[in-house]
């Protein structure tokens, strides 16, 4: 074979052999590239949580290499546990499935509820899309309680998704801490299920109402009188609907005190995402930077306005932080944490 032949048929065999090397590489810089991505939103369509979930689902995709469809699909049960535990147990470990669920439900292996399949450390935490507030409201009926002494004074009943959601938690945390008259019905869908609930007279109120959700749901409820703010949980406290005392206000000791906390600092995740555990720590850092970019678009922000959510987002980072800080607590406060939601 003539020199200048031979070359031109090593150079050929190079090339050859780099064009799939080259396509071997595509997936690792788009490894989303034709993929869906699901959202497994643990309550059912209308509330706070498929709020954010679906505002989330509509722009995240186009932060994601690759450019993958984004589909929110609702999986309530067990006050989001059925969500968490399908997450962390069953749901392939390559970044398609995530899950939002309450902040209460991460809580639930540290509070003893051996239905809680998973351990919260190790998902894979994207981040928070807001730091919420939360309240426990009372809707207006002739001859009901309508304020937070009242609950005090007379038996009030309020509803709930089940006893991993904050809704079930919170009005046991007032009557076990504080001493107040409660009750708790459980078995509806979500916030929404409770606020129809309220206004048939069947309970009284809810807890777990997020300042979030009461802008975007609730607001004409509030504003007209229907629906009475009487307490507000968390580190955050707020003034918008007027004064509205707070749960720590009515704690009797620093023991209760750091109870509450242990309860009511939760509420800083107000609105987490997750993956499951074990995703390739590329795979995640892809979509915890997709996620940080998604909640500081502007189109995004548009679009969280016109649906009334706030959005105050935690890095993947900081939950796992705020998770630590949760297991250190001492095993006593945990005890008494346990007890105050009747474990």
């Amino acid at each position: 074979m003539r020199g200048s032949s031979w070359q031109s048929y090593l150079l050929l065999l190079l090339l050859s052999a780099a064009i799939p090397a080259a396509t071997a590489g595509q997936p690792a810089s788009e490894p989303f590239k034709g993929q869906t991505i699901n959202i497994e939103i643990g309550y059912g369509p209308g509330g706070g949580y498929d709020t954010y979930a679906r505002a989330l689902a509509r722009h995240f995709g186009r932060f994601i290499p690759g450019n993958p469809a984004v589909v929110p699909k609702n999986m309530p049960g067990a006050g989001s546990l059925r969500a968490a535990n399908y997450i962390f147990n069953l749901a392939p470990k390559d970044g398609t499935e995530l899950g939002a669920w309450a902040a209460s439900t991460v809580m639930e292996p540290l509070m003893g509820n051996d239905q809680a399949k998973f351990d919260a450390a190790k998902f894979g935490w994207i981040g928070s899309m807001n730091q919420d507030i939360s309240f426990c409201g009372l809707w207006v009926h002739p001859g009901g309680p309508q304020s937070f002494a009242d609950m005090f004074k007379v038996e009030t009943v309020f509803g709930s998704a089940g006893q991993a959601s904050i809704s079930y938690q919170h009005p046991l945390i007032l009557k076990n801490v504080l001493g107040a008259k409660v009750n708790v019905i459980t078995g509806y869908a979500g916030t929404r299920e409770v606020n129809l609930a309220m206004q048939r007279g069947e309970v009284n109120g809810a807890c777990g109402l997020f300042l979030s959700s009461i802008k975007s749901q609730y607001l004409s409820d509030v504003q007209e009188g229907r629906l009475k703010l009487v307490i507000q949980m968390g580190p955050k406290t707020t003034d918008i609907f007027g004064p509205v005392p707070s749960v720590f206000d009515f704690a009797k000791s620093d023991e209760e005190r750091r109870v509450l906390e242990l309860h009511f600092k939760q509420i800083l995740l107000g609105r987490p995402i997750a993956a499951p555990p074990d995703v390739p720590p590329s795979i995640l850092e892809t979509l915890r930077t997709a996620f940080m970019r998604t909640m500081q678009d502007a189109e995004f922000l548009e679009d969280a306005r016109k649906v009334n959510i706030d959005i105050d987002l935690v890095s993947g980072a900081e939950v796992e932080e705020l998770l630590r800080q949760f297991s250190d607590y001492p095993t006593a406060i945990v005890r008494k944490a346990r007890a105050a939601i009747g474990r």
